[in-house]
C-alpha cells in the first residue's frame, strides 16, 4: 500500500527530474545560439591580422574575421584561406600602387617558367579594414604594442596606401626572396615572410628588412 511518505518521496523525484530537463533545455537552446553565432562569421571566431592565421597550414597571412557585416569586397577583403589572382578585377588588386603592380606581374610571369604560382592574399585595404586587422589583433595578442608587431596602424600600413602585397604559397614567397630585387620588390619584414614592398630600383639592393612591422 503507497503510503504518504512515498507521494511525497514520488513529487520530490518528478520536481528534481522537471528541474533537470529545464537547465538541459536551457543549455541546449544556448549551444545553438552559439551554434548559429559562429556560423553567421564564418566559423569560429579567430584573428586573422596582417599575417597571422595560415591558409593551407602555411605561415602565410589570414584576412580578418568580418562577423559584423561592415568589411566586404571594397575593402580589399579576401576570405581567410581563400586567395586571388593578380589579374582579378577586385579592389585588392586595382586600387594597388600601378608601378607595384606591374613589378609583381613581371616576377609572376618569370616565376611561372620555374614551376611557381603567386597567390595573392591580400593587396590594397580599406582605412577601415586596416583598423579591423588591428583591433582583432590586440584581442589575440592581448597589448596594442604587441598586437603591433603584427599588424600596422591605418596610418602607419602600406597596404593601405597600396603600396604592398602579400604572396603566397611558402614556395612563392621563398622565390621572391631570392628574385624579388630583380624587379625592385623586397620582403619588408623579418616576420612576414609573405610581405613585399617595391624598395628598391630593378637589379637593385634590398634594405635591410625591420624586425617586424612596430
Amino acid at each position: 500500500m503507497r503510503t504518504h511518505h512515498d507521494s511525497v518521496i514520488r513529487r520530490r523525484r518528478v520536481a528534481v527530474l522537471g528541474a533537470l530537463a529545464a537547465v538541459l533545455a536551457f543549455v541546449a537552446v544556448g549551444a545553438a545560439l552559439l551554434g548559429a553565432a559562429a556560423a553567421s562569421r564564418g566559423g569560429v571566431p579567430g584573428i586573422g591580422a596582417d599575417g597571422l592565421g595560415t591558409p593551407s597550414g602555411e605561415a602565410q597571412p589570414g584576412n580578418g574575421d568580418t562577423g559584423d557585416g561592415t568589411i566586404d569586397e571594397s575593402d580589399g577583403y579576401i576570405p581567410e584561406g581563400e586567395w586571388i589572382s593578380l589579374d582579378d578585377e577586385v579592389p585588392a588588386i586595382t586600387l594597388l600602387d600601378g608601378e607595384l603592380l606591374a613589378a609583381v606581374r613581371a616576377a609572376a610571369a618569370d616565376a611561372a617558367d620555374d614551376g611557381i604560382e603567386f597567390r595573392v592574399t591580400s593587396g590594397w585595404r580599406s582605412a577601415e579594414y586596416q583598423q579591423q586587422l588591428l583591433d582583432d589583433a590586440v584581442l589575440e595578442h592581448g597589448s596594442l604594442e604587441e598586437a603591433r608587431r603584427f599588424v600596422s596602424t591605418p596610418e602607419a600600413s602600406n597596404h593601405v596606401t597600396g603600396r604592398a602585397i602579400d604572396i603566397g604559397p611558402t614556395d612563392a614567397d621563398s622565390w621572391l626572396s631570392q628574385h624579388g630585387a630583380d624587379y625592385g620588390l623586397c620582403q619588408t619584414y623579418a616576420n612576414e615572410m609573405w610581405h613585399f614592398e617595391l624598395s628598391t630600383e630593378p637589379g637593385g639592393e634590398c634594405p635591410v628588412m625591420l624586425p617586424d612591422a612596430s
